[in-house]
């Protein structure tokens, strides 16, 4: 199978293109590179095999046709390019807007000109869902928890776009489903929660679980946003990899639905707990700096991961402390990598 690949430089990307390579598909890989460390990716990616590369923003919607005129033979979409801090997009909202709700709108007309009956995957975010003002938090045991929600936040919650991240985001999240029910394209949206995994080079502003991480190790200062007793489910990157093969292979069950994507209620994790367990392997303390909560935060998240078990068989296989122990390991193995 040819798969189209947007953000293939990315961290999700990259690894999604390594697996999909290594299995012998034919990968085309759209990125502007703009993000930092893509361009280390795309060299690692490079020894992994053989693709096909454009550097494209896809804000530039003719170009972007011409692509995937070229590669209408395509059988899979995966559209994963995306401005991916909610920071970022209060900075900058315009820019944000242009490249999340216009740059996924641009996609999708390119895949309905020319390759309409391919599986279409996007990335969507759990920010959809707003700062959940009105599910009932409690602190428990020194963290946050859903005490009315025990298995986390369905698909059924209300939709509730919070920050201009939230909004552009959500706006394509709107636009991948309705795209599906108007011109029948074969459109899944993945609501995804806090993915982690190797090859992430995490920032102060997304990315937290590999930021604290490479700050640990390289003796950087961390910034806590908010008391630190803010929750999410964290999802190691192969595991969603492994979603994105299932909604691929069961297109005709998945087209048309949106499911929230995370660790699920067995992966929860604070950010206190995390800096704990980096103090634990590094055999030191970090100290953390205190600054107030960010705009759009929210005090808990954890997904339902429920209703891609039932429909397409899908669960999280990697623990934490696995998926932990692999990112602390690789980071050590590859500090070269986050320096200058």
């Amino acid at each position: 199978m040819k798969i189209i690949l947007t953000g293939g430089a990315g961290f999700i990307g990259c690894n999604a293109a390594a697996r999909w390579l290594e299995r012998g598909e034919s990968v085309v890989v759209i990125d502007d590179l703009s993000r930092r460390g893509s361009d280390k990716n795309l060299e690692w990616l490079k020894r992994q095999g053989k693709f096909t590369f454009y550097r494209q923003d896809i804000r530039q919607s003719a170009a972007l046709v011409e692509i995937f005129r070229e590669h209408r033979d395509a059988g899979a979409v995966v559209h994963l390019a995306a401005q991916v801090a909610v920071t970022t997009s209060v900075t900058d909202p315009r820019n944000d807007f242009e490249i999340n709700a216009l740059g996924t709108f641009n996609v999708l007309e390119a895949v309905r000109a020319h390759c309409p009956a391919a599986a279409f995957v996007f990335a969507s975010t759990n920010k959809v869902y707003g700062s959940l003002p009105h599910a009932k938090v409690a602190e428990v045991g020194g963290r946050y928890e859903l005490v009315d929600r025990p298995q986390g936040i369905s698909e059924d919650e209300p939709l509730d776009f919070h920050s201009p991240y939230g909004c552009s985001k959500g706006a394509a999240d709107q636009y991948v489903l309705d795209y599906g029910r108007i011109y029948g394209l074969r459109t899944v949206a993945l609501r995804q929660s806090c993915i982690y995994g190797l090859r992430q080079m995490g920032v102060e502003d997304q990315g937290w679980v590999a930021w604290f991480s490479i700050a640990a190790l390289l003796k950087r200062p961390i910034t806590i946003y908010g008391d630190g007793k803010q929750v999410r489910d964290v999802l190691f990157v192969d595991d969603l990899c492994d979603l994105y093969d299932a909604c691929i292979a069961q297109i005709d069950k998945a087209q048309g639905r949106a499911y929230n994507v995370g660790g699920g209620p067995d992966n929860r994790m604070s950010l206190l707990e995390l800096v704990r367990d980096l103090e634990r392997r590094i055999g030191g303390e970090l100290r953390p700096a205190k600054a107030a909560t960010r705009p759009g935060d929210q005090p808990v998240f954890v997904a339902d991961v429920r209703k891609a078990a039932r429909e397409l068989g899908w669960a999280p296989k990697t623990s934490v402390d696995r998926g932990l122990a692999l990112l602390f390991d690789w980071i050590a193995s590859n500090r070269e990598l986050f320096v200058g």
